[in-house]
Order: structure tokens, then C-alpha cells, then sequence
């Protein structure tokens, strides 16, 4: 069984929680056990496994992102890549 779905971000630098999503499809599909395997092809997006209890390792993780790889960092070319909003 194959379902390919689609995830529109608001920012730039976003995470989503999508496990209502695929507990919705799962439930859909009327599957009861099995291996559920999310893939993200692009190469600027990323899938994380995460507890979701406090607000603030969000904002966290985004934030040493940002510190590790800063977009307008002048060493940085993926900086130049993406000037327009996404």
C-alpha cells in the first residue's frame, strides 16, 4: 500500500507534527499492524522523531539550526539559492 501526500510549510524554517496525518491515513487504509515508513525525497527538508510535550524544543532545534547553518551567512551559497518566500 502506497500513499503519497504532500505537506505545505508556512515558513522557511518550519516543524509540523504530522502524526494526526498518518494516523488518519493508517485508519483510512483500515490497517491494524504493520510498519509505517515516511520518506521526504527533497533535498532541503528533513524528517525528525521527536516527543511533542513541551513547545519549546521547536523553537530549539530550530534555533541551532540556524546557529550551525545560518541563511545569510556571507560563506554560505545556499543563502544565494532561495531569495525569494517560500
Amino acid at each position: 500500500m502506497l500513499y503519497t501526500g504532500e505537506l505545505k510549510t508556512q515558513t522557511r524554517d518550519e516543524m509540523r507534527d504530522i502524526t494526526r496525518e498518518i494516523a488518519s491515513y493508517v485508519k483510512e487504509c483500515g490497517v491494524q499492524q504493520g510498519t509505517v515508513l515516511i520518506y521526504c525525497p527533497h533535498t532541503t527538508a528533513g524528517i525528525a522523531i521527536n516527543e511533542n510535550a513541551d513547545p519549546d524544543v521547536k523553537r530549539d532545534v530550530l534555533m541551532s539550526l540556524d546557529e550551525a547553518y545560518p541563511w545569510e551567512h556571507p560563506k554560505y551559497r545556499h543563502a544565494r539559492e532561495t531569495r525569494h518566500p517560500i
